[in-house]
């Protein structure tokens, strides 16, 4: 599973709120929410997120392996 975790812990350092991730990257609320739910998201707007918070894809996503043994 892809998780977003990372997302708000660079956006906390970075001071960086979700107000302005709308008007800076163009990102709607619909996909905010979408990110905190970690539902999927285009590639598109982790390009977005990426160039706005000046950060890798890993600063901002991760793996989780959810399978049960």
């Amino acid at each position: 599973m892809i998780v977003f975790d990372k997302l708000w812990e660079t956006m906390r350092n970075k001071g960086v709120s979700t107000y302005m991730l709308r008007e800076k990257c163009g990102i709607d609320s619909k996909t905010i929410r979408r990110l905190r739910a970690n539902e999927n998201t285009e590639t598109k707007t982790l390009d977005k997120l990426c160039k706005a918070l000046d950060c890798k894809i890993d600063d901002i996503m991760e793996y989780i392996d959810d399978e049960t043994d």
